[in-house]
């Protein structure tokens, strides 16, 4: 007797989500389509992955009983949802939304409390790891929403990710990411001027980086950026632009909840910065220009 194949769509086929659906295609475990905005992006990963496309969001939504979606801001999420045409009217009742986009709380609560009234699940559950985990399927995801939902559909999560953390209700997963976020900022301002104060000494980095990268001061961006950052190399995935959306909605829901983020706010400041001298896609550990170009 044949088993059904769950009707997976992926929706957001950018840095992150063209690798992260391609794992669900070479899996071969899901009756899997895909969609995205630009066609010439789906033609590409159809290329690659020899998958099935279809070019509209209606017929995404009405053909899946697990709709995912991987979009850039709150502004895209929303489109996709709620636009005419969008997967909002289109969803089969008791299907479940997936959301792997980083997007402020106060939307995931809306999509959350939207998807209820019409018998839709809903889960948010942003991913950490940059473009290398999405590729290398190791993706860390931070989920919020039921439980049970989220249970429900982790077998398929898992085919791109390497851990799956469950964080509580609705938009707790984009909290949990807000942490990560304010926490990546203050290791990399530190990292920054660690390289930067030793460059001026004469310091040998080879040596600098294998005594110190053993101790209390270690983490994965000196392990994986560190070198590159010397090398004023900025070319590795997750762009400034990305981290200024984010601490964005970091920044906003710490005045909601009376929180100081110092250090988060002046790293946001400085990306800022550093966007409006040409660097919005240059990744995140191109915050060490700051001090050089801002000096000029």
């Amino acid at each position: 007797m044949m088993v059904k194949r769950i009707k997976v769509s992926f929706v957001g086929l950018g840095v992150m989500g063209y690798h992260m659906a391609g794992h669900l295609c070479k899996s071969n475990k899901f009756e899997l389509q895909v969609y995205n905005r630009t066609s010439e992006k789906s033609l590409a990963w159809e290329k690659e992955f020899g998958g099935n496309v279809v070019y509209s969001l209606e017929k995404a939504a009405s053909q899946a009983d697990v709709v995912i979606i991987c979009s850039g801001r709150d502004e895209d999420m929303e489109e996709i949802v709620y636009s005419d045409g969008g997967i909002y009217k289109c969803l089969n009742k008791g299907a479940i939304v997936i959301d792997h986009t980083t997007t402020s709380f106060k939307l995931a609560k809306k999509l959350s409390k939207s998807f209820k009234e019409i018998n839709i699940k809903f889960v948010d559950a942003p991913v950490s790891g940059g473009e290398a985990g999405a590729i290398n399927g190791v993706l860390s995801v931070m989920a919020g929403g039921d439980r049970k939902v989220l249970n429900s559909v982790k077998h398929i999560i898992e085919e791109y990710s390497k851990s799956i953390n469950y964080m509580g209700g609705a938009g707790y997963g984009q909290l949990a990411k807000m942490v990560n976020q304010i926490c990546i900022a203050g290791v990399l301002q530190g990292l920054s001027e660690g390289i930067l104060f030793a460059e001026s000494e004469g310091v040998d980095m080879e040596s600098l980086l294998s005594a110190v990268s053993g101790g209390a001061a270690q983490s994965w961006q000196m392990v994986n950026r560190a070198d590159t950052m010397h090398n004023r190399e900025f070319d590795f995935g997750f762009a400034i632009k990305w981290m200024v959306k984010d601490l964005g909605y970091c920044l906003e829901r710490a005045e909601d909840n009376k929180t100081k983020l110092p250090i988060a706010k002046e790293v946001y400041d400085r990306y800022v910065y550093l966007m409006n001298k040409g660097h919005e896609r240059s990744d995140t550990s191109a915050l060490m220009l700051y001090d050089e170009l801002s000096n000029t």
